[in-house]
């Protein structure tokens, strides 16, 4: 098969899915929901088939190398959750737009994730900045909409201004740095812009630094890095909860990725390496100390999760300015595919609390334990593994990226991540504090959950406990 049509076959499902929606506007909500995740688990499957070598002009902007397929497959996975989650929130959609006809608005909101999901299969693929320009800014057109779903919501509508705003800011900077960048070295190809740099004058150097700037600046955006994380905190509050949760895995993990494809060509010109591993290494230390020392004056439980998102981020690039090491990629891929688990976890508890309770405060979260034994227990498991506790995928994932850190040298890295982690303890056992030694609130009720919704959780319980256990076939994929 060729790798081209795993994207495209998503995207004839999301357009044959827009068409049922408009044209059988009476027909039950869940079914949308159905055929949404059919088409996601087709597709999924379909990575699986034997894949025919692409032509040499594919092959120039797209990847098809084993970092692409195992990204790709983990888009899907993380579309499939947030369809889930779309599930428990479609009461919130529902009362976001009222005097319109009931369901209005909730099959699309089952739509909107598969196109968000094609476009990062295509970036995570992209070797070319063009490419990479082209499915960014597919991917960025429908978080604009998602974002900002409620539209009767003040809340969601802020943060979709934002989110608006500094997204056609940075890619200001993204199209500008890639100018700089192809007027220099006259190639707009990433898997080649090594050897260009390598080619390069002494004197165009300059020119260069200020075009890669500009990218960096316009990535570290994305994946919210600091100093440019200061979006995240209300966008993840005000938007709803299941596109927080797909902002905060999928779209994150795609700008690692190509951060990884570019610095790993950066990194092999001796003139800029050093500069480009100088800015790296600091910027992971700040994003460490900023998102966790933020995140521990948090009363809102999105927001906490938004500063965890950020310092989780610090981590990765740790790994980022340790790509030298044989395991920097395992690292990478292990870390991330932790993360969707845990942050899946937590969010589904998040929206049956909210819903339940009609706040997302930590308050919220009083006496869970007394409400529902079952959900505490699963934000538990949830606050440990972020936490980076024993015998949880998130122990193991922090594991590996102090791993590589320390083989590279990085010491005083690994002392600022060590730090980090001990505040995230706290701030993480502060939510388990309050599920299990604070009274619930007198106006709160039993929280009762379906089957299905038990099971769900289950699985992803034992998947964080599996996989700090027995990390090595995600390992083994990257390699």
């Amino acid at each position: 098969m060729n790798p081209l049509f795993l994207e495209f076959t998503l995207v004839l499902f999301g357009i044959a899915l827009l068409m049922v929606e408009a044209f059988f506007p009476k027909l039950n909500k869940k079914i949308i929901f159905l055929m949404s995740m059919a088409a996601l688990v087709c597709v999924l499957l379909l990575t699986w088939l034997p894949m025919l070598p692409l032509s040499m002009a594919s092959a120039s902007f797209y990847a098809t190398d084993p970092l692409a397929l195992f990204f790709k497959r983990f888009m899907l996975v993380m579309t499939m959750m947030t369809l889930l989650m779309s599930v428990y929130f479609i009461p919130n959609i529902q009362r976001g737009i009222p005097g319109e006809r009931p369901g209005a608005g909730v099959g699309e909101f089952f739509i909107l994730p598969i196109f968000a999901c094609a476009s990062l299969m295509w970036l995570v693929s992209s070797i070319n900045f063009i490419m990479l320009f082209v499915s960014l800014e597919c991917m960025t057109i429908v978080l604009y909409i998602a974002i900002s779903y409620l539209r009767n919501d003040p809340r969601c509508l802020e943060a979709g201004t934002k989110y608006l705003i500094l997204s056609a800011l940075t890619t200001g900077f993204l199209v500008y740095g890639i100018s700089w960048i192809f007027g220099v070295t006259a190639t707009s190809s990433i898997a080649h812009l090594g050897k260009a740099i390598a080619m390069m004058p002494a004197e165009s150097m300059p020119p260069l630094l200020f075009g890669v700037g500009l990218v960096l600046v316009a990535f570290c955006f994305k994946v919210a890095a600091f100093p440019f994380q200061f979006w995240l905190p209300d966008v993840y509050q005000g938007a709803p909860t299941p596109v927080t949760a797909f902002l905060s895995v999928a779209s994150k993990s795609a700008g690692v990725v190509v951060l990884f494809r570019l610095l790993e060509q950066l990194y092999t010109v001796p003139i800029l390496g050093g500069k480009i591993l100088t800015l790296i290494t600091l910027l992971a230390i700040m994003t460490l100390l900023f998102g966790n020392l933020a995140a521990i004056a948090q009363t809102n439980m999105k927001r906490l999760l938004a500063y965890s998102s950020i310092a989780h981020t610090g981590y990765v690039l740790m790994s980022l300015a340790s790509i030298g090491a044989a395991l920097a990629l395992p690292a990478i891929g292990f870390y991330l595919v932790a993360y969707l688990v845990m942050t899946s976890l937590a969010f589904i508890v998040l929206i049956i609390v909210t819903n339940a309770s009609g706040g997302d405060d930590i308050y919220h979260f009083q006496g869970l334990h007394t409400r529902s034994p079952f959900l505490a227990a699963a934000m538990a498991i949830a606050c440990i593994s972020l936490a980076g506790l024993p015998l949880s995928a998130g122990f193991v994932g922090k594991f590996l990226i102090f791993q590589v850190t320390f083989q590279q040298g990085h010491y005083g890295l690994l002392g600022v991540g060590t730090l980090s982690v001990v505040i995230g303890i706290y701030y993480y056992l502060k939510v388990i504090k309050v599920m299990y030694w604070q009274d619930p609130t007198p106006e709160a009720l039993p929280i009762n959950i379906s089957s299905f919704t038990t099971l769900l959780m289950t699985l992803l319980m034992i998947t964080i406990v599996i996989l700090g256990i027995y990390p090595t076939p995600i390992l083994m994929s990257l390699k």
